[in-house]
């Protein structure tokens, strides 16, 4: 095992006892406030989502301090869980800690343990071959949640097929897929009676093949696309501001007249 060192931490008394008033307000809403008394862990769970994507907005806007509050927010929610649960006799706070305390000192042998791992890659490929075992499944694909938006979805298969070796050498022969993927797709486009479903399918393999490169050059395709949303939304509405201002309507411009608005939003 490696040498721990326990790093020296002045305000680790503030910490925990910011932790245990978080934990004495939860205790004391869950006991007085009507709202907070009825709240199942079912009812709390699209709020959860919701609270999850709000701190990935404030991620990407790089904004610290939203991100601090979106951080509190979600805390509140594992101690609302926790609390609900201790009422149920399933499970505390506690064991959630000591839970994922364990969780890392198991994945991480080459902290804890006498495996060693010199770089990312083998840290990962030692992390699926650990939960593999851990969780009884037989595919190392069993852990990717089936609710997960597709896009991240595909991320997550094709990060856990590397964790086992199964992966392209070099991103070129990433790039020759994504080109073979695209000519598939036009050939299927250009049918003289168009097959819907295959279409679909082909279109599928091209996007697929797109996040595997991206994920070869390091771009997480998610942030990418946000960015992109992001940036469209913003000059669109330069245009509907631009063409209120001078007493126009879209629905009655021409898409030229359009054109001209949103080139001058690009130089924003």
């Amino acid at each position: 095992m490696k040498e721990i060192i326990k790093l020296e931490d002045k305000n680790r008394k503030q910490k925990l006892a910011a932790f245990d008033r978080l934990l004495t307000i939860m205790d004391e809403l869950r006991l007085n406030c009507p709202w907070d008394k009825k709240q199942t862990i079912a009812s709390l769970r699209h709020l959860t989502i919701e609270e999850t994507y709000e701190l990935s907005d404030a991620i990407l806007e790089g904004d610290h301090e939203e991100i601090k509050k979106e951080l509190g927010d979600i805390t509140l929610h594992i101690v609302f869980y926790a609390r609900i649960a201790d009422e149920l006799g399933k499970f505390d706070i506690s064991d959630i800690l000591h839970g994922i305390c364990d969780k890392l000192i198991n994945r991480h042998p080459h902290i804890y343990g006498n495996i060693e791992a010199d770089d990312e890659d083998a840290v990962k490929s030692n992390w699926e071959k650990i939960k593999l075992k851990e969780k009884g499944n037989t595919s190392v694909l069993g852990g990717v949640p089936s609710s997960l938006p597709a896009l991240i979805k595909a991320m997550r298969i094709q990060e856990k097929a590397r964790g086992v070796g199964f992966d392209w050498d070099h991103k070129d022969q990433v790039w020759d897929k994504v080109q073979e993927e695209l000519k598939e797709f036009k050939e299927e486009i250009h049918h003289k009676e168009v097959n819907h479903e295959k279409v679909l399918e082909e279109f599928g393999d091209l996007l697929f093949s797109l996040i595997n490169y991206a994920r070869f050059m390091d771009i997480n395709p998610e942030e990418a696309l946000e960015k992109t949303n992001k940036k469209f939304i913003k000059r669109f509405q330069f245009l509907e501001k631009s063409a209120k201002l001078e007493g126009k309507e879209l629905g009655d411009m021409t898409l030229n007249e359009m054109e001209i608005y949103w080139n001058k939003a690009k130089e924003l």
